[in-house]
């Protein structure tokens, strides 16, 4: 006997499989249905899977990305599953047919795609064309707007020797919010030297803020420019445009006002075109309800779902639905710990939710110009319609194998109808390097088709609500 005392056996922990926390979602995994046969004149999209938080928001991001409309909807995700039924049309008004399209979607919310993996691991985001661009840079951009100012930003980006590959710009209330994806023009590589980022941050802040005639970080407009890093964000870009405009005008307005105050102006249209938002309380279910009616449009359902769910609030249950090109939504919210909403919660939903709606709402005329890609190119573009004094409401930039497609939105600062001659003149600028194309906005195909708005000329009231059902469940 030694003495010796003998080391403690180490406790046995037991073992878990690392596959084992996913198991759940393996045997339940996301089921999508596209069927062409039950109606005539739609394709439905029909989703059922395990819930999870943002997962609603993540299938509108699929279908929104594929520029299908969403004229009708029922939704519920009360408890553990999640079920969806989407009435879809494409661009034009007509079912979904293409073999690549359906196949997209069956990938994307199948059982083979990543809609139950955790948060922002989901690769379907939309980016702008960049699956095609290279190696780039993003540079987010928001501040007060002006007549001219985009085309001061790609003149200083071609100045400093940057290639913008794509970008998508919003305006909305005096306010701008865009992404730009550049890359060196020398090397055609991504722009990561942090003395030449931060000579580009400071030129385009100071063309941001030139228009309230500050020079400091703290002069009151909210202007930002900030480079990210595009191939690691988990955003979606549209997503991403939302929340920079609502960061941009709680800062400015404060508490999420967007500036829809007494005096502000009134939504592109009129007034008569304001979104009606009410927000009520359904005592059945203990939800808060959230009432829409608006005119209709791609990607609507999208941006309501969108605000709500950036705001912490979860949809349980919504029916959509169309008629006479108006889009009528009923949806049952609670905050996230499952209570219902304050009054001044209820107040700011509404002010949100009718600046999300407006946002994308857009008059005068879309002016697209396609051509071979170069260096400043944006910046001719721009300057032109700057020169014949038109405003830029949004804009749309891509690039693919070397070709470019710039779609804006354009309109008169002064809300009057562009003159013709301004279109005869812009194309005696634009048909020497590029083709030009000149559309009215209107009511889309696919709204102005839409199965909800006819039927033997008649319109068809079929408009489910929840809040019908439960005080029928509660009699």
């Amino acid at each position: 006997m030694t003495g010796r005392k003998d080391s403690p056996t180490p406790k046995m922990l037991p073992y878990f499989d690392p596959d084992y926390e996913n198991f759940n979602q393996r045997i339940n995994s996301p089921r999508v249905c596209i069927d062409n046969t039950t109606c005539t004149d739609c394709t439905l999209v029909k989703v059922d899977s395990m819930n999870k938080n943002g997962i609603l928001l993540e299938v509108l991001q699929v279908l929104s990305d594929l520029d299908l409309h969403i004229f009708k909807a029922y939704i519920t995700s009360d408890g553990g599953w999640f079920m969806d039924v989407f009435h879809v049309v494409d661009k034009q008004g007509q079912k979904i047919t293409d073999d690549k399209t359906i196949k997209y979607i069956e990938e994307a919310l199948g059982p083979e795609s990543n809609l139950l993996c955790p948060k922002g691991s989901n690769s379907h985001g939309r980016s702008v064309g960049l699956h095609s661009i290279g190696d780039h840079t993003a540079i987010e951009l928001k501040g007060p707007d002006r007549t001219g100012l985009l085309s001061e930003i790609f003149a200083v980006l071609a100045d400093l020797q940057c290639n913008v590959l794509a970008a998508e710009v919003w305006t909305h209330r005096m306010r701008v919010a865009c992404i730009v994806y550049v890359n060196d023009v020398a090397t055609g590589q991504a722009i990561d030297d942090p003395g030449r980022v931060s000579t580009i941050e400071n030129r385009l802040r100071h063309v941001l803020r030139v228009y309230g005639g500050g020079g400091g970080d703290d002069d009151g407009s909210g202007a930002h420019a900030n480079f990210t890093d595009a191939s690691s964000t988990p955003h979606h870009l549209d997503r991403r445009l939302h929340q920079l405009m609502h960061a941009d005008v709680d800062a400015v307005h404060g508490d999420g006002d967007d500036g829809a105050g007494a005096g502000a102006p009134v939504a592109a249209g009129g007034e008569g075109d304001r979104p009606e938002v009410k927000v009520e309380h359904c005592e059945e279910k203990s939800y808060s309800v959230v009432n829409v009616k608006c005119k209709d449009r791609s990607k609507l359902l999208f941006d309501i779902v969108c605000t709500l769910t950036d705001m912490e609030y979860v949809v349980f249950h919504a029916a959509v639905s169309s008629e006479a090109n108006y889009g009528i939504q009923e949806l049952y919210i609670r905050r996230k710990d499952g209570k219902t909403l304050l009054k001044d919660e209820a107040e700011k939903v509404v002010r949100c939710l009718e600046a999300a709606i407006s946002r994308r709402v857009s008059e005068g005329f879309t002016l697209e110009v396609c051509g071979r890609d170069r260096v400043g190119l944006l910046s001719d573009v721009t300057r032109v319609l700057r020169e014949h004094g038109l405003t830029v409401s949004r804009a749309d930039v891509t690039t693919a194998g070397g070709q470019a497609t710039n779609v804006f939105y354009v309109r008169d600062p002064s809300g009057q109808p562009v003159d013709m001659k301004t279109v005869e003149g812009l194309r005696g600028q634009f048909g020497q390097t590029a083709m030009l194309n000149v559309k009215n906005v209107s009511v889309p195909a696919a709204v102005a088709r839409a199965p909800e708005t006819r039927s033997g000329g008649m319109v068809r009231s079929s408009f489910f609500s929840f809040g019908s059902l439960f005080a029928k469940l509660r009699a």
